[in-house]
């Protein structure tokens, strides 16, 4: 069996390899991805550690040297945390500030009070699709949980006809819309334009969610009746706040990286002329970094203020918030050294002159190494990142629209069928005090509805675009 060579371990194009090469190339991925999947679900190893040393296993099996394979995984994880870490970060803050100066819960109340019993789960499906755009999944939830509880206590609403719009919501923007981890990475790696990406995961977003939220929850509803559990209503943010920012400034700065975002990719659009001062202007304010750190500067005077943060406890507050993200930060990394070093493997190239003779599609292709990655690990950022290093090189003559469909691709791909090896799965089981049989009926269910409308939804829109 043909061993991989040094220099195309090294190269950064490597050469068409043989059959044999192939072969060897394709146990060598496998093997890398069951050494993480035995060392995340077997030996409940930490996802950072499961990736580094399957990584090296990939190397090792592809017949690098391993001083090679060190090189090509830390080149990858210091690119990744270059290109998305700062964004993490500023978004962890922009959360963080969100939650604690009772923000959240100003949308949050000012939305219900206007929602009648009709349109309740419509209502909890918007606070979710809003909150979920600064928050990781994980804090959306925990943020959330406490209005659902309640809603359906008070109102005596079925526990799933309220909880499923809240959490599709929330896993939609997760999978499909920046500034999350996962898109992002999946955007640094196949080099795709982070605007229009950003554009059409909201046109992909909007109908998935109303199909996996307010419509999937009266199957649900029906399927699972189960009542809020009074021990896991806890106390809200804002409850121990005098004050509490305004609805409009709240929502106002949740958006504002959206909007700006949103503005670079139409400007780049129309006006299409790099000497464009208007251009170049909107370049640099539409950039992620830019507009993100805007939102957390205009944040401290329409949420921390407003809700009487003194200077100090602004500083605490950003302490705070960076805290939690140290674990995704190295998983983020570590997944991009992965994917480094699949590429200088020459695996990415394997993969691009393999799918030249099969009649699959590159979405579809994608989409499904997505998915069974996500079966495996349980993890949705690992599924994304993983993904996104396998069919990178599949971008390379794709259109700016087709290379955001192949990121919206991957992250439908990542969110399919949640279940027992997947953190968020007994999250949800445990707040919502159901039995893992329920979970799966519910939560599992609505996973799997928001991967495959929204992975058909890119497929149909990559025919018209």
């Amino acid at each position: 069996m043909t061993r991989l060579s040094v220099e195309m371990l090294a190269a950064d194009a490597p050469e068409p390899i043989t059959s044999a090469g192939h072969a060897q190339l394709g146990i060598a991925v496998l093997a890398g991805i069951a050494v993480i999947v035995l060392l995340i679900t077997k030996f409940k190893l930490h996802a950072f550690l499961s990736l580094t040393i399957g990584t090296l296993a990939l190397g090792a099996f592809a017949g690098a040297p391993l001083d090679k394979a060190i090189t090509s995984f830390t080149t990858g994880l210091g690119s990744t945390v270059a290109g998305v870490g700062v964004l993490i970060a500023l978004g962890a803050i922009l959360g963080k500030m969100l939650a604690d100066s009772g923000g959240a819960d100003q949308i949050v109340d000012t939305i219900l009070a206007k929602a009648s019993a009709r349109s309740m789960p419509w209502a909890m499906v918007l606070i979710a699709s809003v909150i979920g755009l600064p928050l990781f999944f994980e804090v959306g939830v925990v943020l959330l949980i406490p209005v659902v509880l309640m809603v359906a206590k008070r109102g005596n609403y079925s526990l799933m006809r309220i909880g499923i719009p809240a959490l599709a919501g929330l896993s939609v923007m997760h999978g499909l819309v920046p500034p999350h981890p996962g898109p992002l990475v999946a955007i640094d790696a196949v080099k795709a334009n982070l605007g229009v990406t950003l554009a059409l995961g909201v046109l992909v977003a909007i109908p998935t969610v109303i199909i996996a939220g307010p419509l999937f929850s009266k199957v649900a509803a029906r399927w699972v009746d189960v009542p809020a559990p009074d021990r896991m209503i806890p106390q809200r943010a804002s409850e121990d706040l005098q004050r509490r920012p305004g609805f409009g400034a709240t929502l106002a700065t949740i958006l504002l990286p959206v909007v700006l975002m949103l503005a670079k990719a139409l400007v780049d659009i129309v006006v299409d002329d790099p000497e464009s001062t208007v251009q170049r202007v909107f370049d640099v304010a539409g950039s992620p970094l830019i507009a993100l750190l805007a939102a957390v500067l205009v944040g401290i005077f329409t949420l921390l203020r407003p809700a009487g943060f003194a200077k100090e406890r602004v500083s605490q507050l950003v302490d705070k918030g960076l805290a939690p993200i140290a674990g995704i930060l190295l998983i983020v990394g570590a997944g991009g050294g992965f994917k480094q070093t699949l590429i200088d493997s020459g695996v990415g190239q394997m993969v691009l002159e393999i799918s030249k003779d099969w009649s699959i599609p590159a979405l579809l292709l994608a989409w499904l190494i997505a998915v069974a990655i996500r079966l495996a690990t349980g993890s949705a950022t690992v599924a994304t990142v993983s993904a996104a290093g396998l069919v990178a090189p599949l971008a390379v003559d794709m259109s700016t629209t087709h290379t955001a469909l192949l990121v919206l691709a991957i992250g439908a791909g990542s969110l399919f069928f949640s279940h027992v090896n997947d953190a968020g799965f007994w999250l949800v089981k445990e707040y919502f005090g159901l039995s893992v049989g329920q979970t799966l009926k519910t939560w599992s269910v609505m996973e799997t509805i928001i991967s495959v409308v929204a992975g058909g939804l890119v497929l149909l829109l990559s025919l018209v675009i």
